[in-house]
């Protein structure tokens, strides 16, 4: 398919993160845009703040008459929708050019020199900080991003079109669309099992991207993975490694090990390992694309992070509140260990929404341990997505597994009231779901008493 020649693009699902990156990309480059969701979001409220025309009902009516034109319009969507999700079925059936998210962002990326970033944690983070560095090199780069971005306040950051930057999704196996020149994977711990029903049907999907890479391309992959490729890590064997780290000020100061050179005296300011290892590979790929290692020491130093990454909402002597999007057992052992780095001695509350039925059945025990590590716990109702209640999953269910006497199922009308009678000083809110609604009420309560 030649995108050139497509004059109007429709988005099912256009207030995803991914999906809206691609809303703002095309309406850049003055194509007619519109689309779908099924709620309201700040997301859909700023795409509309650009006259994009959203609407929030499954129905034919409200499509615009300039989409319903199968020659020129192309239909995009996101694997989230169901497959009997009335204006889907209506553009497949009536002959509409339909291709999911990934298979657009495969088609946009095929002609530029892509650098792709895979794995199960850790890939919107250091997407980001890669577009950034890139960015900031002078790099003629479109980077398509699955978090907002500090440094931009966006999704998408557009500096020209040779070079591509992308978030190599593994849900639904869409980084299958991508043919990237470098590529890193950071991780590949059971997820999404929902899809590829066990471990090892999702170790072979990254087999298969690793294979996706361009024939004189180069792949990364984070020490220990089951995965050939040019190793990263901290304080090991790895071709590229983080030796000599420092904590001034509550900034990083590190070395990189490189087998060429040792850089010294890096800075970067998010909190934990997991953050060094993304901001390592991030470095290590733009040094394979050739940018310049002062330039990019200077951008490391200033980039800021992702939106509901790590991000603090209060930040005083008395109390602090911090909101992540971590959803998988792994994630939540990282944010544990980068805020037990920063404060160590502080009681910590962790209010949890478990993402999916099925990703909370299927971690149950992991979850309950990742818990577990906090000095309190809240638990949330589970957040469906695109599920169905399975039975006996619930997050009482999940509760009875935690292994800590401090802990209460909460209701989110009640939650501000219950974080009241808890005595700790550090609240951290983690979830993937609509946990992220509450932050502004706890914010707003919260800031006037610290």
């Amino acid at each position: 398919m030649n995108l050139n020649s497509i004059h109007n693009i429709y988005f099912i699902g256009i207030g995803g993160i991914g999906m809206s990156a691609l809303v703002r990309y095309f309406h850049s480059n003055q194509k007619q845009v519109a689309g779908y969701d099924k709620t309201q979001t700040d997301i859909t409220t700023d795409l509309e703040n650009l006259g994009i025309n959203i609407h929030y009902q499954d129905s034919i009516s409200n499509i615009d008459s300039v989409f319903l034109n199968p020659k020129n319009t192309l239909i995009v969507y996101t694997p989230a929708v169901p497959e009997n999700q009335l204006q889907l079925s209506y553009f497949k059936n009536n002959h509409f050019q339909v291709l999911k998210r990934s298979q657009v962002l495969g088609l946009i990326t095929k002609n530029t020199f892509c650098l792709a970033v895979a794995g199960t944690h850790g890939k919107t983070t250091t997407t980001s900080i890669l577009a950034h560095l890139m960015n900031q090199c002078n790099v003629p780069v479109t980077a398509f991003l699955g978090g907002i971005s500090e440094n931009y306040n966006s999704n998408l950051i557009l500096n020209g079109t040779e070079v591509s930057v992308v978030e190599a999704d593994e849900f639904d196996r869409s980084f299958l669309t991508l043919t990237p020149n470098i590529a890193c994977i950071t991780s590949m711990d059971a997820d999404h099992l929902d899809i590829y029903g066990n471990e090892s049907q999702l170790i072979n999907s990254f087999e298969a991207f690793s294979k996706k890479v361009v024939s004189n391309g180069t792949l990364f992959v984070k020490n220990g993975l089951p995965i050939n490729g040019i190793t990263y890590g901290i304080e090991d064997n790895s071709y590229y490694t983080i030796q000599d780290i420092k904590i001034e000020n509550g900034v990083y100061v590190f070395n990189v090990k490189t087998p060429n050179a040792v850089y010294k005296n890096l800075k970067f300011s998010l909190p934990g390992r997991h953050n060094l290892l993304n901001a390592l590979i991030a470095l290590a790929m733009s040094l394979e694309y050739g940018c310049d290692y002062k330039e990019l020491a200077k951008a490391l130093a200033t980039y800021k992070g992702v939106k509901r990454r790590f991000t603090y909402h209060i930040k005083t002597e008395n109390l602090v509140f911090i909101d992540d999007y971590a959803h998988h057992p792994e994630e939540i052992n990282a944010v544990y260990q980068a805020i037990r780095e920063l404060y160590p001695n502080k009681k910590v509350l962790a209010i949890f929404q478990p993402h999916l039925y099925t990703r909370t059945r299927d971690f149950g025990d992991d979850f309950a341990k990742s818990l577990s590590q906090f000095d309190e716990v809240f638990l949330l109702d589970i957040y469906p997505a695109r599920e169905l209640p399975i039975k006996g999953i619930t997050s009482k269910w999940l509760l009875e597994k935690v292994n800590n006497k401090n802990k209460k199922l909460v209701n989110k009308k009640e939650l501000v009231s219950q974080i009241r009678k808890s005595d700790a000083q550090i609240i951290l809110t983690i979830g993937a779901g609509d946990i992220s609604d509450e932050v502004k009420h706890i914010k707003k309560e919260f800031s006037i008493a610290s």
